[in-house]
């Protein structure tokens, strides 16, 4: 473990720069503000390279990255196989006035990977494919409420957003209509009051928010769901653009036992590569066909390429069962490090997903203290975000996170000791 603590005075200068010509510097999540990067002394802002499970900021600092670049990184940063996919297909072209065949090839897989699809479109965010099953569930159904579930993220457009946000209004969330996740009683009121004007409902396949513990499905909770949507004619939408591909390759309503009506994919579908996909049930490829939807680079042909060897890939390695036991690895370390100095961890989520928070930590304060400690160390976590487990990772990864995660704890201790009545 290094003993050294890393210095950040070459992210601090560009950051400096940066105020001066982009709104905040860094802005969005990864921005100093957001509070996953708590306190900011702990953390870089800036990278230089990657490589494997590994990332280098602009000081030259090396961290071990349980953000994988907050999820598109499934295989680790530079795998051979997707980025020669990538430069093969950039070399016979890629942004061109027509499609490339890559997108039916890629549309061909994932209809046959993903059991809820029988078709594929492509786009480039996570929020344009939420977006577009909004506009394909209102104009299925000709009805304008949506049912979210509280602690949602789904993008940023001002749809998905809270009335509080800067630059929403009142207008743009007027059709909400919220419930809390596993409280299958208040869905059945919410339809019961309004079932003839909802035209979805949607929802992560499990609670993965930030900021609180993620939660998974009740036993038997999606299966009422999706016998409720059904019920009601209502289009049954999962956001699976954070756990797509981690979880199950065949989509996570097929890990959880049901079937959506449209499942939106984009973190892990080409390993870091600029594309996203929405794939649908066949009642509704009419529908998705009758809505103009579309963008500049959308069907540039490289990010394509990139997803058919990433997929092929994941499937060859069955990563969901890797990711899963690595996360179980990581986590069951971090909790035993805990341990040792008088820290509870508590670990939700999925295991390739995991979320972790100190127990009695109400302020979260020690918690985030215990995080700078990692980072400063080596081991990059961030303080209220799911983290993520990648294809690269070894057993030498994880003991490495052992040694850093007790070094941290022990450290953390030493300066709260009212915390522990030392």
């Amino acid at each position: 473990m290094q003993n050294k603590l890393n210095d950040y005075t070459k992210s601090r200068e560009y950051f400096e720069r940066a105020l001066k010509v982009i709104p905040s510097g860094v802005y969005g999540h990864l921005g100093p503000a957001s509070g996953c990067m708590t306190p900011v002394e702990a953390y870089p802002f800036f990278a230089s390279k990657a490589q494997g499970q590994y990332f280098w900021d602009a000081d030259g600092n090396k961290f071990l990255d349980y953000m994988c670049a907050y999820g598109p990184s499934v295989l680790g940063y530079g795998d051979p196989d997707v980025d020669e996919a990538f430069k093969k297909q950039l070399a016979d072209g890629d942004c061109l006035t027509l499609p490339s065949f890559k997108m039916v090839e890629l549309a061909e897989l994932l209809v046959d990977t993903v059991k809820s699809a029988n078709w594929a479109y492509f786009m480039k965010n996570g929020g344009d494919a939420t977006s577009y099953s909004i506009m394909i569930a209102r104009e299925a159904t000709r009805r304008k409420k949506i049912v979210f579930v509280n602690g949602f993220y789904h993008g940023v457009m001002p749809w998905c957003q809270k009335i509080d946000n800067a630059g929403v209004i009142e207008d743009d969330i007027r059709n909400a209509l919220y419930i809390e996740f596993n409280d299958f009683t208040a869905l059945e009121k919410v339809f019961a009051e309004h079932g003839d004007s909802i035209a979805g409902f949607i929802g992560t396949p499990y609670m993965h928010g930030n900021f609180k513990t993620n939660v998974t499905p009740a036993n038997g909770y999606w299966q009422r769901v999706r016998e409720l949507c059904t019920k009601h004619s209502s289009v049954l939408i999962i956001d699976d653009i954070r756990c797509g591909f981690r979880l199950d390759l065949a989509g996570s309503d097929h890990f959880y036992g049901f079937e959506a009506d449209l499942i939106c994919f984009c973190k892990a579908i080409a390993n870091g590569y600029n594309i996203s996909a929405l794939c649908g049930k066949d009642f509704l490829k009419p529908v998705a066909s009758a809505i103009m939807f579309t963008g500049s680079y959308w069907m540039s042909s490289a990010p394509m390429a990139a997803a058919i060897a990433n997929i092929n890939k994941l499937k060859k390695l069955n990563a969901p069962k890797f990711l899963k036991e690595t996360g179980q690895k990581v986590t069951d370390i971090i909790v035993k490090a805990g341990a040792l100095h008088g820290f509870e961890v508590e670990v939700s989520g999925e295991p390739a997903l995991f979320y972790l928070m100190l127990k009695n930590d109400y302020s979260q304060i020690i918690h985030q203290q215990w995080v700078a400690e990692c980072v400063k160390r080596g081991v990059f976590l961030t303080n209220h975000h799911n983290h993520f487990t990648c294809m690269a990772m070894t057993d030498s990864d994880i003991n490495f996170t052992g040694e850093v995660a007790e070094e941290a704890f022990k450290v953390t201790r030493k300066n709260n000791p009212k915390f522990f009545g030392d």
